[in-house]
């Protein structure tokens, strides 16, 4: 699921910053380190892609409860991530 151009535009920044970051890169770069199972008791890693969240938050300097309401409340927001509530 990704964002979708609407006549209004309102989708324009998510459009935008899925064409100028270099996404697929990134994860190439940060999978041969990043955990696939859990080190230790902790919690299972999150999958790579979710890195987004991870941007979302320092663009708009969301906190991370603040960064899971935005993603309730957007269904951009939670295309440009890759989340479906269905």
């Amino acid at each position: 699921m990704r964002p979708i151009a609407s006549p209004r535009g309102e989708n324009a920044f998510w459009i935008e910053m899925e064409r100028v970051v270099p996404w697929a890169e990134l994860c190439a770069l940060i999978e041969p380190v990043y955990p696939c199972e859990p080190v230790g008791a902790g919690r299972r890693p999150v999958g790579l892609e979710r890195m987004r969240i991870y941007f979302i938050q320092q663009w708009f300097n969301l906190s991370d409860p603040a960064v899971e309401e935005a993603l309730y409340d957007s269904r951009a927001l939670r295309a440009f991530v890759g989340i479906d509530l269905g």
